[in-house]
């Protein structure tokens, strides 16, 4: 999987300039060396020296990224700022933040703790975004870093100097006092904080109150000025205007800063003005025009700016027919000569721009005026804001005001989830894609709070339409290059020279059948069609592919063309540039609805003339499809004004994988979930929104928590107990004993909650959010008495034997409790156990209630699958839906089909159990013929025989003898363990036997009555969906699987109670979401009662492809990541059981709590030392291989051929020592550096049983959540970097490895960078040579702690003929019969050696991308092929 896309710029840059003799570097070296920060600064050097270099780049992002590693900001420009900088000073600070936000790198951490200072620098900010003497270009970078601050409102710091801005005293700015009056009218609490306001004005000082006034003023001097440049444009005004549009887009779009703005906005009727400017409306001006339409959006959304409650579809309506009956009246009432036809046509002939214009054409310029003034409209403004109030205005204004709009609701409803050519090549998406951070783009932002969910849901919705339409173009366009199309569309047909495994030439497309439209619908309800498919040409596996395509699948019809040949018209419009490039002149989009072979026949089925599977090579396939019924409505309308069709044209078909084409299902559920106005629980509501107290959701704050809570088995002994509440008191319920056995069942007994402190200001502060739960004083403790099982083996229940730290049992807490608990999992930290145990308890708590588990990958989710098979949870409660169920190492298999074949095996079983009983009572007949019969059986014959026999043992007078000579299914329990009864066995203990064996007959029934409707349903279907709607409690699947079947899931009727979502912070918010609503409302919300969200926002998010979603729009953010940002109390779990702790100390740092469990401490395995090896981990500096570092034979795709050879080599090394190759990954940064890792190993290592291949050889990204106990980890860049300043991606790197970690990298360029800088401080205090023992194998005697003389290795090269001559050793010996290292070790010497001899044989190693025929579906991974056993290490074939 390729890296995330990068910044050209970026990438350009990194410590080849910081450590060369660059202007950069100079100047750095001489004002603010490395570490050191000065305190002093020369405004000589920052004018001259900076900013004048810059201002003659244009503030290249290239050289401020350059300064910026060289930690300018951190070590000289804010050390050295006083009140008494330059503006250059401060421009300069500004520009550096704004490139750390466009690099996702912590911003403001240089300035906490020195508020008093950043409250001044914000300041000078802030009026130098209103001095007119600057220039626009300067103004929109200091917009920029505006922007940034108004997104970072979670950081206590930036919160209290953005807070006033949009305060309600920029209500001062309003036309009038009569405005404000009608504002204060909607709401009584807006009246109050206006008092507020103006006490806290007139009690402050003169200098507090000339801030006050500078802070209401602000923004609505910006806004003047702003509407000054849309009238009067100068240069650079293109630019400031757009940023400042994303600027006000993002005050709409969250609640705390809308709440006054909206109403200022609409006071100044902006969005008018901004419709008719010049500038507006100057043709090349499109990205303008779409951030206006998407400021539109957000300013007329339909929510309560008070309140901030979502206006249903019939409450908007509603407001919208106030508007117009008021405007109906002030017609009558003052203009009835010439409006009376106004004032009594119905609402739908007035709410039309068009007609309504019409209306108000018969009025003179001064009654237009006049009116407007009558419906409280501005219609003057300050001279500072150049706006002629003419008729066009005020038309404008009255249009604008009285027009109804598309809701958001229509707006999505309107959008394809099929792509066509025109949706891939429109403008704005072209423009996602060329994006660098110097421009604002017209797509919405995923911010840190929404307006409503349908906010979030239309926001998550064409965010991800964009990106995904990105990737089919780009799969597409790649696609179409490897068919190398030559020739033209004209008589001599378009003909391919090249090949792609996932593209065929095909003939046009036979329409079948268009149905027509259904009832409120303008499109046909399905349109179907036949695809001749030709596979003679094609590879046996080529072909398989192509019969795996299945119902449901995504195809794409294109029509293309030779880019060689002249451009044609397509539907009558001629091609961008952009698509003549590519070649592609049509698409449509298509489902797959049945393969079908020359005959007619399904492909699933067998044919006649194949034996054993064989036969003649298939030649043609028909594929019956149903095309985009909406593109051919459209494409037929075009047909009919004489425009040439677009289906007769198509000639290539065109199939992606599965894994990446499931993007319709998921737009589609997206789409529904955004129509449906999909509830939230009431008690997450503000959570999830981000409004109110963060702790609101957690069982603390709700009135349903559990006062007290049986454990089960979570707890081992006694002293477990009291060591999980530290600090507190754990005492007995009988406190006549000291401790008792478990399980036990928690009662929390808690002091009373002190007085609420008076605040001096009645907003809630996010920094002054009460803890997660107030802890209990004590606890106190009651047990009791298992039921007994019965009598054999397989009845005894499972325990856990997992000793759960403090902080585990707080989680567990936690999540057994209603409400939302967010558990941050540091890497080893058993996050997985903790959910286990969590589901456990709800199992055996809760038996009413079901539960859902999601996870972003099926490794995840399989991994804790089958960690609850494992528990004492009936393995008929348990489904594992997904494609991924396949994977679980079981017996069993848990899919719905595999569920279904086990009821239907396990009532053969449990009904010769019956026949069973009937032998012991001698009932003649076929009572275990079915169910319905063994449950006349219970009836009639087992629950009387029970009755008689407990009147018996119940009597007081009756012995243990008297007890087991009434039991009446001796003959039936024969088969258990003898002696059923033992002889010494008194009353009580004869009695605990019988119950356990009424427990195993009771089960053996209610089993069959469970089964009983499977019996019945005749359907596999049927028996599926029963199955998961009612047999189920425990339902397993991806996210992604919940996405695609979200909407078959609930139309089922599926329930659920509770959610536990692993591996949440990588996945998607939108993804995260929909999870939550897999079912239908009930009373109008979801009704959940648990959400437990197991994640660490500290490694790897959402892996997003394109820049411009990942960086601007925030798409890569999830759920887990937005509430920890919110200040949603989590849970950490601070002991890490995986690693060695010096290993765990490199990620220490992330996680300053960590600490280690015993066994880390004490097993063998991690206290030996790594055999041959002076060092547990390393970092090894690798220079220049053959004058060379890093390489970038196409973009983004980094390869290092150094770091390469030196990686495998080391691999050769230890599987020479004896290290299995199963314990050893490579993992690299970059998918370039993977696929030529790959080739040299192919080369020097495949085939070879003395080395084989490593276990994996992937990316960091695709690693995250694996382990092994020896990783080999390639950085792979030299000038910079890259990525890895992502401070997720470096945790994630150093933390995948249990007993070894061995880091190949470039030392100059990871110690200088500021954020890498904590990462390698333990390594780089080590040798950066890799220092090799002699005299070892694997497994060390060695302790880790023992001193021993290490062996330096100079180089790749010394490394390659070290590891040469120890192969040829070896090899030597194995010929002469002798196992183990040779007695006299090969000679470490420091020439040339085995690389260069395999090189002169002819041996390259890759220097470009993989083609998509050697690429797998899952990133192409190296894995295991045909392992050898340790015994034949010795062994050379």
């Amino acid at each position: 999987m390729a890296e995330a896309t990068t910044l050209r710029d970026r990438d350009q840059s990194g410590a080849g300039d910081i450590e060369s003799d660059s202007h950069w570097a100079q100047l750095a070296q001489q004002h603010w060396p490395k570490a050191v920060k000065s305190k002093k600064t020369n405004p000589e050097v920052i004018k001259k020296e900076i900013w004048d270099v810059l201002e003659h780049e244009a503030f290249h992002f290239r050289s401020l990224l350059v300064l910026e590693n060289l930690q300018l900001l951190e070590n000289y420009l804010w050390p050295g700022y006083t009140e008494a900088s330059t503006n250059h000073h401060v421009l300069l600070i500004a520009l550096l933040v704004t490139a750390k936000s466009r690099e996702n790198l912590p911003i403001w951490n240089a300035f906490a703790g020195d508020s008093e200072r950043f409250s001044s620098f914000f300041r000078r900010v802030l009026s130098m975004s209103i001095d007119p003497s600057l220039s626009a270009p300067i103004r929109a970078h200091l917009l920029s870093y505006l922007l940034s601050a108004f997104q970072s409102l979670d950081n206590g710091l930036v919160r209290k100097e953005c807070a006033p801005l949009v305060s309600i005293s920029i209500w001062h700015n309003l036309a009038s006092e009569t405005a404000r009056e009608r504002k204060f009218e909607e709401h009584s609490q807006l009246r109050k904080a206006w008092r507020a306001a103006a006490k806290k004005y007139e009690a402050a000082g003169e200098e507090a109150r000339a801030r006050l006034r500078f802070e209401r003023s602000w923004l609505y001097t910006l806004l003047l000025d702003f509407v000054g440049r849309l009238y009067q444009a100068s240069e650079g005004d293109l630019v400031y205007c757009e940023k400042f549009l994303e600027f006000l887009t993002d005050l709409e779009s969250q609640l705390p800063t809308r709440r006054y703005v909206n109403s200022l906005i609409q006071d100044l009727n902006l969005l008018a003005l901004i419709r008719i400017s010049p500038m507006f409306n100057t043709q090349d001006n499109d990205l303008l025009r779409d951030l206006f339409a998407l400021f539109r959006h957000f300013a007329s959304f339909p929510v309560d700016d008070n309140t901030g409650s979502q206006h249903s579809k019939a409450q908007s309506y509603e407001r919208h027919c106030e508007h117009l009956a008021r405007l109906q009246r002030t017609a009558l009432r003052h203009f009835k000569e010439k409006l009376t036809v106004l004032a009594l046509s119905n609402y739908g002939a007035i709410n039309k721009r068009k007609e309504l214009e019409e209306f108000l054409l018969q009025l003179t310029d001064a009654e237009l005026e006049e009116m407007c003034l009558l419906l409280g409209f501005r219609t003057a403004y300050p001279p500072a804001a150049n706006v002629p109030v003419n008729r066009e205005l005020l038309m404008e204004i009255m249009l604008f005001a009285h027009e109804k709009r598309k809701t958001f609701q229509e707006t999505v409803r309107d959008l394809s989830t099929q792509p066509t050519e025109t949706e891939l090549y429109e403008p704005s998406l072209l423009r996602n894609e060329n994006y660098n951070g110097s421009r604002s783009l017209a797509i919405p932002k995923l911010n840190l709070q929404y307006l409503s969910v349908g906010d979030f849901l239309w926001r998550s919705f064409v965010l991800y339409r964009c990106e995904q339409f990105f990737e089919v173009r780009k799969y597409l366009e790649d696609t179409i290059k490897r068919l190398q199309p030559r020739g033209s569309g004209s008589a001599g047909g378009v003909h391919f020279e090249g090949f792609s495994k996932m593209a065929l030439p095909i003939t046009k497309p036979a329409i079948l059948e268009a149905a027509p439209a259904k009832v409120g619908f303008d499109q046909p309800a399905y349109v179907r069609a036949e695809v001749t498919l030709n596979l003679s040409k094609l590879t046996d596996a080529v072909r398989h592919d192509w019969d795996s395509l299945r119902r449901g699948d995504v195809i794409y019809l294109l029509t293309v063309e030779s880019t060689e040949a002249s451009p044609i018209l397509t539907n009558g419009h001629s091609k961008q540039s952009s698509e003549e490039a590519s070649g592609l002149l049509a698409l449509r989009t298509a489902e797959v609805l049945q393969l079908l072979d020359e005959n007619g026949r399904s492909i699933r089925e067998q044919r006649p003339d194949q034996t054993n599977g064989y036969g003649s090579r298939p030649r043609i396939r028909r594929l019956i499809i149903n095309l985009d019924p909406s593109a051919f409505k459209a494409d037929g309308e075009l047909r009919k004004k004489g425009r040439p069709d677009v289906y007769e044209s198509l000639n290539v078909i065109v199939r992606r994988s599965q894994r990446e084409n499931n993007f319709k299902k998921i737009l589609e559920t997206i789409q529904s979930l955004a129509l449906s106005d999909v509830p939230v629980p009431a008690w997450l509501q503000e959570v999830f929104l981000g409004y109110g107290d963060p702790a609101s959701a957690t069982y603390a704050r709700l009135s349903n928590r559990l006062e007290v809570i049986d454990f089960r088995d979570t707890f081992i002994d006694w002293q477990h107990l009291v060591d999980s509440f530290p600090g507190k008191t754990v005492e007995p319920e009988d406190k006549k004993l000291e401790s008792c056995l478990p399980p036990y069942v928690l009662q929390y007994t808690t002091t009373s909650a002190p007085a609420v402190q008076p605040r001096s200001s009645k907003k809630r502060r996010r920094d002054d959010a009460e803890p997660m739960q107030q802890r209990p004083e004590s606890v106190k403790v009651s047990t009791y008495r298992p039921p007994a099982s019965g009598p054999y083996l397989s009845d005894a229940p499972k325990h856990n034997s997992v000793r759960f730290t403090p902080v585990q049992v707080e989680a567990i807490t936690s999540g057994t409790q209603p409400g939302l608990t967010v558990i941050v999992g540091p890497p080893g930290t058993g996050k997985t156990d903790v959910a286990t145990q969590i589901i456990n308890n709800i199992y055996h708590d809760f038996p009413s209630q079901r539960t859902l588990l999601i996870a972003h990958s099926n490794q995840a989710l399989n991994q804790l699958f089958q960690k609850i098979v494992k528990l004492d949870i009936e393995r008929r409660h348990l489904l594992r839906l997904g494609q991924g169920e396949g994977d679980l190492e079981t017996e069993e298999s848990f899919s719905k089909y595999g569920r279904v074949e086990s009821f239907l095996d396990n009532r053969a079983l449990l009904l010769y159990e019956v026949d069973q009983l009937a032998a012991n009572f001698g009932a003649p007949g076929a009572h275990g013929s079915t169910c319905e019969t063994a449950g006349y059986f219970n009836s009639v014959y087992v629950q009387p025989a029970w009755a008689k026999f407990w009147d018996t043992a119940n009597d007081a007078d009756s012995s243990a003898g008297d007890i087991t000579s009434s039991f009446p299914f001796h003959h039936y329990f024969q088969n258990a363990p003898q002696p059923l009864f033992p002889s010494e066995a008194n009353k009580n203990e004869v009695l605990d036997i019988v119950r356990g064996c009424e427990h195993h007959i009771s089960k053996v029934f209610t089993s069959l009555e469970d089964i009983r409707p499977f019996e019945i349903l005749r359907n596999n279907r049927d028996k599926t969906n029963y199955l998961m709607i009612k047999e189920a409690r425990i339902i397993a699947m991806t996210s992604t699987h919940a996405a695609m079947r979200r909407q078959e899931i609930a139309d089922l009727g599926f329930h659920y109670d509770n959610v536990i979502m692993e591996e949440a912070a990588q996945i998607t918010e939108v993804e995260n979401f929909i999870p939550l609503a897999l079912q239908n409302s009930k009373d109008g919300e979801l009704p959940l009662q648990r959400i437990v969200l197991c994640g660490d926002h500290l490694q790897n998010s959402p892996i997003i492809q394109n820049m411009a979603f990942r960086q601007f729009a925030n798409l890569e953010q999830s759920l887990f990541l937005r509430l920890v940002r919110l200040g949603v109390p989590t849970i950490t779990l601070d002991h890490q059981g995986r690693a060695r702790p010096s290993i765990a100390g490199l990620y220490k740092w992330r996680y300053p709590s960590l600490d280690h469990l015993p066994n880390v401490l004490v097993e063998s395995e991690y206290l030996r030392a790594n055999a041959g090896f002076k060092y547990e981990y390393q970092f090894i500096d690798v220079s220049d291989y053959k004058g060379t570092g890093e390489s970038q034979p196409s973009p983004h795709f980094f390869q290092n051929l150094g770091e390469a050879e030196y990686a495998v080599a080391i691999y050769q090394y230890m599987r020479l020592l004896g290290y299995a190759a199963s314990k050893i990954s490579i993992l690299t940064t970059y998918a370039g550096q993977k696929a030529l890792i790959r080739d040299v190993l192919t080369h020097r290592c495949k085939g070879n049983r003395l080395f084989g291949l490593p276990k994996i050889v992937t990316t960091v990204d695709k690693y995250q959540g694996e382990q092994n106990d020896y990783i080999i980890l390639s950085l792979t860049r030299t000038r910079g970097p890259g990525y890895l300043r992502d401070l997720r991606r470096l945790t994630v790197a150093l933390s995948r490895a249990r007993l070894g970690l061995y880091i190949l990298g470039r030392r100059s360029v990871f110690d200088y960078s500021p954020e890498m800088i904590q990462a390698f401080k333990l390594p780089l205090e080590r040798p950066d040579k890799l220092m090799l023992t002699t005299g070892e194998i694997f497994p060390a005697s060695r302790l880790l702690t023992d001193e021993v003389k290490g062996t330096e290795m100079e180089g790749v090269e010394h490394l390659g003929q070290y590891v040469f001559e120890m192969t040829q050793a070896k090899m030597e010996m194995s010929r002469r019969g002798e196992k183990g290292l040779p007695t006299q070790e090969a000679e470490i010497g420091a020439g040339a050696g085995v690389l260069e001899d395999e090189e002169e044989a002819g041996v390259g190693a890759r220097v470009g991308p993989l083609e998509d025929e050697e690429m797998d579906g899952e990133g192409g991974e190296v894995k295991v092929e045909e392992e050898p056993d340790e015994s034949e290490l010795d062994e050379i074939t």
